[in-house]
């Protein structure tokens, strides 16, 4: 797992600096383009359909966000879907902070680390969105330790939640590796520097983590998708290219830069997808 100032060179570089790149409710993951291109609208409709591959419904009182980041989600939930009692994790602290000051009714972020989370409530429904990339590290990963790692993961959701619940789940996932040496200097740069701690699972990881505690009812692969999501943050990265070198230096615009340029040619070369799923409780 991540451990927390991992988390925090991820995500706290400054949430005025996300601000400026990231859609208006801060998402910070792939968006849906179903028939549009408007960053705003395509990430509303990432949350319409994982809602409903969670089966939020007029039934869902109680609703777990793992890894809520700035708190689009956990909003979403309480504001759009009326779920009148929404819980949300994260590790960061500028993120916590971010979401205390959406002041989102019903709606409560807690600053903790999943595995030491005590649900104060059963949840109806669960939620994680591009959080699972921080439960193994890239070391567990090459010792083999990253499916149990996934496993306990699921076995904990499947804990905080009650007969009949559903979890919409989001991910990145790992496919091709590259060959070429700038390509695989790009994708270590991404890992160590910008996300350091993390490493992305594999869809058969998330096939066999699930069993024994999660049903697999549904997949949908959004490598496009994200393509597109990451192209848009690049080009508003880029429009604030000034004011970013100015107020955070070059390295940060750099990094940034380099990064979503590496997640671009990632997207488009099938080196990494982005799966939504829907899992159902075994009960």
């Amino acid at each position: 797992m991540s451990n927390q100032q991992e988390v925090e060179v991820s995500y706290d570089v400054g949430n005025d600096f996300f601000e400026l790149w990231l859609d208006g409710k801060m998402n910070y993951t792939c968006a849906l383009f179903d028939g549009t291109d408007d960053l705003e609208e395509a990430q509303m409709k990432k949350l319409e359909r994982l809602s409903r591959f969670a089966n939020v419904n007029e039934n869902t009182k109680t609703l777990l966000d793992i890894g809520c980041g700035w708190g689009a989600n956990i909003e979403y939930q309480a504001t759009v879907n009326s779920v009148p009692d929404v819980h949300g994790i994260t590790l960061s602290s500028a993120q916590h902070e971010y979401c205390q000051n959406r002041n989102i009714p019903n709606a409560k972020a807690t600053l903790v680390n999943y595995l030491d989370y005590e649900p104060p409530v059963k949840f109806d429904a669960v939620m994680s969105i591009c959080m699972i990339e921080h439960v193994a590290t890239p070391e567990e990963t090459r010792a083999g330790k990253h499916i149990g790692l996934y496993r306990d993961y699921f076995r904990r959701a499947h804990e905080w939640t009650k007969p009949g619940a559903y979890f919409g789940l989001q991910t990145i996932t790992r496919n091709v590796v590259p060959r070429k040496k700038k390509d695989l200097d790009d994708l270590r740069h991404t890992t160590y520097i910008i996300f350091p701690g993390g490493i992305t699972p594999r869809v058969e990881d998330i096939v066999i983590a699930t069993q024994p505690y999660w049903e697999v009812m549904d997949v949908r692969s959004m490598r496009l998708d994200y393509k597109r999501t990451i192209e848009h943050w690049r080009m508003r990265l880029r429009d604030h290219e000034g004011l970013i070198r100015q107020k955070w230096g070059d390295v940060v615009f750099d990094d940034y830069n380099r990064y979503l340029t590496t997640c671009v040619n990632a997207f488009t070369h099938d080196w990494q997808s982005l799966h939504q799923w829907s899992l159902r409780r075994k009960d």
